[in-house]
């Protein structure tokens, strides 16, 4: 049994499903089982391979979607729409400190999802209650953050390229202060922050090469001994894997195949 990749409609995230012995191609419109109920995908990826992958409990394609699947799943869409149009005029007549961006239905209509957004924690219990009894249905609240928000909603980078999130990236990666560092940015908020206020997903793409080439160029500020002589490291060019070392008040640049360390 082959192991396929469907992605659902505003998430680039690829999920695995068994095939379920289906022949399937890609752009095939499926119907799988979910966690949360039938859902509606797209087969993006008909034989994937990846040995991390436990087939014996992954969830399985059920169907290839029919057009009577698709025209329930655009009438959930229609469906979700009016409730999160009720839901915000719920918020809005209650004064919750809660911002909803979005509803959707399982194909099966067995559970309706909504995130927001909200800067602390929010007692939603009776909002629950209310939503479930007009739509008489499993009601989700999913409180998002502000990243999952740029996610959603897209929008344009410092790059001045459409955001990462909202176009191809399939993973949320933890970025952290490090990577910066790690880069010899300056940690300037307006520098290295995205338009979701949190510090840039590409700071990811290029770490790994900046730390195998750190590991191969002295310190900033060591002591080192090169054909010159010895000298203090005062700066790094670190993706041309080169450093500048000042010998008795004159600068010196060497490649990092003349690096000897000083012990």
């Amino acid at each position: 049994m082959k192991i396929v990749g469907i992605k659902f409609k505003g998430n680039n995230k690829i999920y695995c499903f068994k095939n379920n012995d289906l022949e399937l191609k890609s752009d095939d419109l499926v119907v799988v089982d979910t966690e949360k109920g039938n859902q509606l995908g797209k087969v993006v990826n008909v034989d994937m391979k990846n040995n991390n992958l436990d087939i014996n409990t992954m969830k399985e394609v059920i169907s290839i979607a029919t057009s009577k699947d698709v025209k329930q799943y655009e009438n959930n869409l229609k469906e979700a729409k009016e409730a999160l149009k009720f839901v915000k005029d719920k918020v809005e007549k209650e004064k919750l400190d809660m911002t909803f961006y979005d509803a959707a239905y399982t194909l099966d209509k067995k559970q309706l999802t909504f995130n927001f957004l909200a800067d602390q924690r929010v007692d939603f219990r009776d909002l629950v209650k209310e939503i479930a009894a007009k739509y008489k249905t499993r009601i989700e609240l999913h409180q998002i953050g502000v990243r999952d928000k740029a996610k959603n909603i897209g929008g344009l980078g410092p790059c001045g390229r459409p955001l990462c999130c909202n176009t191809f990236l399939s993973n949320m990666e933890a970025i952290s202060i490090n990577m910066a560092k790690n880069q010899n940015l300056v940690l300037n908020p307006t520098k290295i922050n995205g338009s979701c206020g949190r510090l840039l997903c590409c700071l990811a793409y290029e770490d790994n090469v900046y730390t195998d080439h750190r590991c191969k160029l002295p310190k900033q500020g060591t002591i080192v001994k090169t054909k010159d002589g010895k000298g203090k490291v005062i700066s790094l060019d670190i993706l041309n894997k080169k450093f500048t070392v000042e010998i008795d008040d004159k600068q010196y640049t060497y490649d990092f195949t003349e690096y000897k360390n000083e012990k």
